[in-house]
């Protein structure tokens, strides 16, 4: 027991993997990063691995290429807007406003770090990833609905 008594004791801190809004900013983190990627070299395309069936009945695992959506657009006066994803909805920075104006598309790399950096050093998304998902909230406040009298 001696030298158990040369240790000091601490509780464990939590795993990233029970915390939802970490969970959610990391995934927007490397979403992010992928989407930087992308405005370097329009030629990127990430690699998963997958499991494929041969003719013979064997499998084998074999890396594929994602598809990847850009998140930005072209306007009509040649500017580049861009719209942060999250699962299958834009994150809405103001009312109504999910586009960021970019300006010129060598701009673009330097807009996707400030978001990255936000999003992990200062999580200034998670508001808006909240809102956006409906995760964190609390189950027992509802809604207002709108009913037509």
């Amino acid at each position: 027991m001696a030298l158990l008594k040369t240790l000091t004791f601490t509780p464990a801190p939590s795993s990233i993997y029970s915390n939802p809004k970490l969970l959610r900013r990391q995934k927007l983190i490397q979403r992010l990063e992928e989407q930087l990627k992308l405005a370097k070299d329009p030629n990127y395309s990430p690699t998963i691995k997958r499991w494929k069936k041969a003719p013979d009945g064997s499998k084998a695992l074999v890396e594929v290429h994602r598809r990847m959506k850009r998140w930005w657009r072209m306007d009509a006066n040649g500017n580049v807007v861009l719209m942060v994803r999250c699962g299958f909805r834009n994150l809405e920075f103001e009312k109504g406003k999910p586009g960021i104006a970019v300006g010129p598309l060598d701009r673009l790399g330097g807009v996707l770090e400030t978001l990255i950096a936000a999003a992990a050093k200062a999580g200034e998304l998670d508001a808006l990833l909240e809102a956006a998902t409906g995760i964190g909230r609390d189950p027992t406040v509802k809604k207002p609905t709108s009913k037509a009298a």
